[in-house]
């Protein structure tokens, strides 16, 4: 496999691991490295890609991997929390603020989340992966991966709640 050939079966999923190891490393030094790894260790085993069925969610497995054992070794105590920057549309200053609080609160509540329900929520519902593909991502049974993504949306939801006292007592 060339470089062209490489490069035109791993850079359309490049923002996806980005994304996956920013979710899980939160710091984006940490999840840049992660993913320079990632390219690193494709590109140096780039003669068996082909032996891969789908070689994206293979990346994301290797991804998450990576993210755990870098959150697993000492170094996890180097990591800093920093912010994303977040697309906003052009409105008031108001609605910009309200829009940045509104998804900085869902990332961290996203963030306390167990692992296994952080990696599902960013799968489907972050980077829109399909059942079958978190399935094989995550080497779960799709019911499991169901109500894994139920578990953490319900979590979410009931958190939000909270916080808005929107609840009726």
């Amino acid at each position: 496999m060339n470089q062209s050939d490489f490069l035109k079966v791993v850079l359309p999923f490049k923002d996806k691991v980005f994304r996956l190891a920013k979710r899980l490393l939160v710091s984006t030094e940490e999840a840049e490295d992660a993913t320079q790894e990632l390219f690193f260790k494709l590109w140096r085993n780039k003669e068996k890609l082909s032996d891969y069925k789908n070689v994206e969610a293979f990346a994301m497995t290797m991804t998450k991997n990576y993210c755990y054992d870098r959150l697993k070794s000492k170094q996890a105590s180097n990591l800093t929390l920093v912010h994303s920057n977040y697309k906003e549309k052009d409105a008031s200053l108001d609605k910009k603020v309200e829009y940045r609080d509104s998804v900085n609160q869902v990332h961290q509540l996203i963030e306390k989340l167990p692992d296994q329900q952080k990696m599902v929520i960013q799968l489907r519902d972050i980077e829109q992966y399909d059942f079958d593909e978190i399935c094989e991502m995550l080497d779960m049974k799709p019911t499991a991966v169901r109500v894994t993504l139920s578990r953490a949306r319900k979590t979410i939801r009931q958190e939000l709640l909270k916080q808005h006292n929107y609840g009726v007592s």
